[in-house]
């Protein structure tokens, strides 16, 4: 029982992010209590780095077995990936310097 305690410990070590990279987000964050999204699987997968992997193997899908990419593609929600995608278009436009002003 005594292994099992220390590697789960090691375990959490190795997964948990440092405490200097909760960046003030309260306790609550800190813990996993609030926040969209929780899981630290779903925050890697909606971050910038985790949407471009995702893309990247999607389109590698496509490629190489185009039916089966279809096929997984209708039990995507296609109105909230849309929504996504737009939210993310007008905020990268509103974050973008303007040239004439």
């Amino acid at each position: 029982m005594a292994k099992l305690a220390v590697s789960r410990e090691e375990i959490r070590r190795v997964l948990d992010p440092p405490r200097e990279q909760i960046d003030g987000q309260g306790e609550a964050l800190a813990h996993g209590l609030g926040g969209f999204p929780r899981s630290r699987t779903m925050q890697l997968l909606m971050s910038g780095r985790g949407l471009g992997t995702l893309g990247a193997l999607a389109g590698g899908l496509l490629m190489a077995r185009p039916t089966l990419a279809l096929r997984l593609l209708k039990y995507v929600p296609a109105s909230s990936v849309a929504k996504i995608l737009f939210s993310r278009a007008v905020a990268a436009l509103k974050e973008r310097p303007r040239k004439g002003a």
